[in-house]
């Protein structure tokens, strides 16, 4: 009797959390319509970075949309580890086709840890010209009032970065079908139920933005180096020097490749992993916000077929709502219009990824093989002796190898000489 009656109390907790992120929804998206009225006219320019490994779905039409945006002033700089990665040619033509763009290739980075993209943000950002940095993965898209939206909140001298929503587009595969049904609406709701509560801790690699000032506060991006969730990780430590982070009013686009169900659940399965090991108080909270299985427990103890049908009921109704208002509503994710009726079986497949998150440190990234230990990267033997071999000491000025290729610069600004020569939810990793 005790047990079933803790399930039922339990089985309640989720329903209340679907309330809460209704409610913490509604008034952001209210307020925020309001303040994209009175925004400021101040635009600084701004240098866009983008670490690049491989190709992700429609990477041209990804990158071509920084190079369309509605902004006086700007650069878009990518970087990969080698003039043979195929990205190489699709950013070339980039900058034959957009001319009048300050658009710049950087071609290695020195390594500074475990984490290839880290490795190519630390070059990103001494490379950069401007102080103000936007940082996007690879695997997003873009509309052209993303820069305005994005440096809006800068205005506020106590604000220290900025992150973003996100709606998804796939190209209807059954894996990237289910990621994107339920990915865009689970951040958005816990991200502004955190707002609401406590402030947000974090960024997300859709976009992370911060200034060249804020990030040398917290040691650059040369101190994550090593760090699998670097996206979290320069959140957290921004707001731990009392600076706040915003959010932009208007969603990217985060494009999905072609999964499988396995490799959805794979993908799941390796960020539930980071999440777990750096913030595991967290992670074993979100236990209590499952609706699917408490609801599941709920009816197998319930006494009587009334009651197993108002659990049903209460879990349907809240589930599809925060799903039709955040989602379709809100966000106007185009996958989540068509599949909000995929909410329970998102919720499945997360209670799934969440058991075994407790069972593995072990992940797969970008074709490599790590082991996440209390956030930090740690390369599985063959890798780690492949890095050590790889390391070598070049002091400033002496960093051969390394090369930087620049489209035209626009006619409205000076040509910088290049120095000698560094995503959950995001989904791709560079």
């Amino acid at each position: 009797m005790l047990v079933r009656e803790a399930i039922l109390v339990l089985a309640l907790g989720p329903f209340v959390y679907y309330l809460l992120a209704l409610w913490a929804s509604c008034g952001y998206f209210r307020e925020s319509r309001k303040q994209r009225g009175r925004r400021t006219g101040r635009k600084p320019p701004v240098s866009i970075l983008k670490p690049v490994r491989g190709l992700d779905r429609e990477a041209y039409q990804n990158f071509a949309s920084f190079c369309l945006l509605d902004y006086p002033e700007y650069e878009v700089l990518f970087c990969v580890n080698d003039a043979n990665d195929p990205a190489v040619p699709v950013i070339e033509k980039l900058q034959r086709d957009f001319p009048e763009r300050r658009i710049r290739l950087l071609i290695g980075a020195p390594h500074q840890g475990a984490s290839g993209k880290v490795n190519k943000l630390c070059r990103l950002v001494t490379e950069s010209a401007y102080d103000l940095l936007v940082i996007s993965d690879s695997d997003v898209r873009v509309e052209p009032s993303y820069l305005q939206d994005v440096t809006a909140p800068f205005a506020n001298p106590g604000v220290g970065a900025v992150t973003v929503f996100f709606r998804s587009e796939t190209a209807g595969s059954v894996g990237a079908t289910l990621d994107a049904a339920g990915s865009a609406v689970e951040f958005a709701a816990s991200a502004l139920l955190a707002r609401r509560l406590e402030g947000i801790h974090f960024t997300l690699g859709a976009t992370m933005a911060t200034t060249k000032k804020v990030l040398a506060e917290i040691g650059g991006f040369q101190a994550l180096a090593n760090h699998y969730v670097d996206d979290y990780e320069v959140g957290k430590r921004i707001t731990e020097l009392g600076y706040r982070v915003e959010l932009a009013s208007t969603p990217v686009c985060m494009v999905y490749p072609r999964e499988s169900l396995l490799q959805f659940l794979r993908h799941e399965l390796r960020w539930t992993i980071g999440l777990r090991n750096v913030r595991g108080r967290g992670h074993a909270a979100m236990g209590l916000v499952l609706g699917f299985p408490w609801t599941v427990l709920a009816i197998l103890a319930a006494p009587t077929a009334t009651i197993k049908w108002l659990y049903a009921l209460a879990y349907l109704t809240l589930r599809f709502t925060v799903y039709l208002v955040i989602g379709v509503r809100e966000l106007q994710d185009p996958v989540v219009r068509r599949k909000w009726w995929l909410a329970p079986v998102r919720d499945a497949a997360n209670f799934v990824v969440w058991v075994a998150s407790f069972f593995s440190n072990r992940i797969s990234w970008r074709g490599q093989e790590f082991r996440v230990t209390k956030g930090i990267l740690v390369p599985l033997l063959e890798q780690a002796r492949n890095s050590a071999a790889a390391v070598v000491k070049r002091q400033p000025g002496q960093l051969s190898g390394l090369r930087t290729l620049e489209g035209p610069a626009p006619r409205s600004s000076m040509v910088i000489e290049p120095s000698m020569e560094f995503g959950v939810q995001g989904t791709q990793d560079q």
